[in-house]
């Protein structure tokens, strides 16, 4: 496909931009309607906030570069959607996307999420979720245009997420599985749905790939 065919203008994502065979018959994990569901009840309390108490949300400087000069004309369900469908990133890595949302905030406090840079954070957050927890990725020109972003703009902005995050992207199990609780607590009618839990099977596996290496350690030193 040629790569002028893939130009998206933010404020028009279309749904049909891609043609791959998966498009209509995918399954979107239900972690995606959940997640938008958060999000978009955090924007209408920061909605109520700012109409009560102006100064509460003023923006730090930094933090305004995710804002849009245009507002996407895209739902949050429908942008995650999108990015689901043309990334194919597993259910962990939305988990791990909302950790790093919740840990963006926490770290700037006078950031608030609204209409004008959610696009931008989702993009953002689920890309450097997906280079933490899957082992092969899609190139970040290739998330640009599934974001509706031209490549210099999301270099930009996955640098300045990154500083102002401080660089700690680490997710231990732990804290994996309290986000999941959290989540699966927002859809616990009836109980009996769970949040894929990969990362546990990640770290299971470090771990014994550990124990190998100081097994053999040690082998050679008595030998």
């Amino acid at each position: 496909m040629a790569a002028s065919s893939l130009t998206i203008s933010p404020r028009k994502l279309r749904s049909d931009l891609y043609s791959y065979s998966y498009q209509n018959n995918a399954n979107i994990p239900l972690v995606i309607s959940v997640l938008a569901s958060l999000i978009e009840r955090t924007m209408a309390r920061n909605e109520r906030i700012s109409k009560n108490c102006k100064s509460a949300l003023t923006k730090d400087f930094r933090s305004r570069v995710f804002d849009c000069h245009e507002t996407p004309d895209m739902t949050i369900q429908s942008y995650l959607e999108r990015i689901f469908r043309y990334t194919k990133a597993g259910p962990s890595v939305y988990v791990v996307a909302y950790v790093y949302l919740d840990r963006f905030c926490q770290s700037n406090p006078r950031f608030r999420i609204d209409t004008r840079n959610v696009h931008r954070l989702l993009i953002i957050t689920i890309m450097v979720a997906s280079k933490y927890v899957e082992d092969m990725n899609y190139r970040n020109s290739y998330f640009a245009r599934v974001g509706g972003l031209t490549i210099n703009e999301l270099n930009n902005l996955e640098l300045e997420f990154l500083f102002l995050m401080g660089f700690k992207l680490h997710v231990n199990v732990s804290v994996f599985e309290s986000y999941c609780c959290h989540l699966e607590r927002e859809v616990s009618i009836g109980g009996g749905y769970h949040i894929e839990r990969t990362l546990r099977c990640a770290e299971e596996i470090k771990s014994r790939q550990n124990e190998e290496r100081r097994y053999n350690q040690i082998a050679r030193i008595m030998l």
